[in-house]
């Protein structure tokens, strides 16, 4: 069974948006809302909780299914889902702060700035530079280093492992290899370069600014409240089972729980060029590299699931052009966990979705798409 949370009574008032004016969202959200039933059967989600954007506001947003099977928990907008790797770019927009402060730039070698510790088997003929490191191109392997949330081990200190398994496989720009390690290896620069502890710096830079005040690295009591359970499908009988709930070495990399309208905030502030609510948190200048593909040799679908043959990472966001417009997007996934953002730049629509499905990323990508064509169809001229 799907359950509904208020989705139109949680739709915000837009007479305030400008943008939004010009939408008709009750008949964007009757002909999505088929759609998000039809994605929930086919990629065996138990929930979902969406969030649709124009301009710098967030236009409705609406929960459906369970949140808990066995108890039963309709999952509304505030509920808690593991984000995954949409973080990624939250972490590369505190990185490109310290650019900002003239601390580096991103042609630099990154074993220039390490003191600590090296990049194992790097050739010095062809360094890893930190236009690598936010493009996966570095050379760095995939890597996760899972363990139990209640289990007798954790994983290391972000030093110790960075010191450990901080290693390049293959030479810069031989392939695209998605990095987690790369994202570590990012937390620990913003930390070096701020002089402040990682996850100080990210809620007090990132987070704070953009009100994401119900997302975290560790869910404080009343985020844990409305924690969604993690579930992935059993392959023999096809029917949803609770996930271990996983901690991971490369938690800088997207170990974070949020909410979607909290997603929807980072979303928007992606969407205006760096700025939330006045307040700007990096440059239209920086903002606009970070959605430019990077290496032309390398364009075409990312990791061969997502976009057409314009697209291409960009400093961490993944970018397209399709049709006349341009697009940014990123998916997170671990397992019982799949979340996607997508944001279309030349009409500042967006869409965010978090969900406790497993693998879901095809059936996110479609309905994400069709979001964002009704929005352009539900539009009035």
């Amino acid at each position: 069974m799907l359950v509904a949370i208020s989705a139109a009574a949680i739709a915000l008032t837009a007479s305030k948006i400008t943008i939004a004016q010009t939408i008709d969202i009750d008949r964007v959200v009757a002909d999505l809302e088929p759609e998000i039933q039809r994605t929930l059967l086919e990629g065996k989600i138990p929930s979902a909780a969406i969030a649709l954007v124009a301009g710098d506001r967030v236009i409705w947003a609406g929960a459906y299914g369970y949140s808990n099977l066995w108890a039963r928990t309709p999952a509304t907008p505030s509920t808690v889902y593991l984000i995954g790797s949409t973080f990624k770019a939250m972490s590369t927009v505190a990185l490109l702060q310290q650019m900002e402060q003239g601390k580096f730039k991103l042609d630099d070698r990154v074993s220039d700035y390490l003191t600590e510790f090296k990049i194992q088997n790097e050739d010095p003929q062809r360094p890893v530079t930190f236009r690598h490191l936010l493009t996966h191109t570095s050379g760095l392997p995939a890597g996760f280093g899972p363990v139990p949330v209640w289990g007798d081990t954790a994983p290391p200190a972000l030093e110790e492992y960075l010191r450990q398994s901080l290693k390049v496989a293959k030479p810069p720009l031989t392939s695209v290899v998605y990095s987690n390690p790369a994202y570590t290896l990012i937390g620990y620069l913003v930390q070096k370069f701020s002089g402040m502890p990682y996850k100080q710096y990210i809620q007090e830079r990132v987070f704070t600014p953009l009100e994401m005040t119900s997302t975290a690295f560790e869910p404080r009591p009343d985020m844990e409240e409305r924690l969604s359970i993690p579930y992935t499908v059993d392959e023999k009988t096809g029917s949803q089972t609770p996930a271990v709930r996983l901690k991971a070495a490369v938690w800088p990399a997207g170990l974070v729980y949020g909410t979607v309208l909290n997603q929807a905030n980072w979303l928007i502030a992606n969407l205006n060029g760096g700025v939330f609510k006045g307040k700007r948190i990096i440059s239209e200048q920086t903002m606009e590299q970070m959605f430019t593909r990077q290496y032309d040799q390398f364009k075409g679908p990312i990791e061969g699931i997502w976009g057409n043959e314009t697209a291409g990472f960009g400093l961490t966001w993944w970018a397209q052009t399709r049709g006349a417009d341009r697009y940014f997007a990123h998916s997170g996934s671990v397992p019982g966990y799949t979340a996607f953002l997508l944001g279309n730049r030349d009409r500042k629509l967006g869409f965010a979705i978090l969900t406790n499905g497993n693998r879901a990323h095809p059936h996110l990508f479609k309905l994400a798409d069709r979001a964002i064509d009704l929005l352009k169809k539900h539009t009035k001229l």
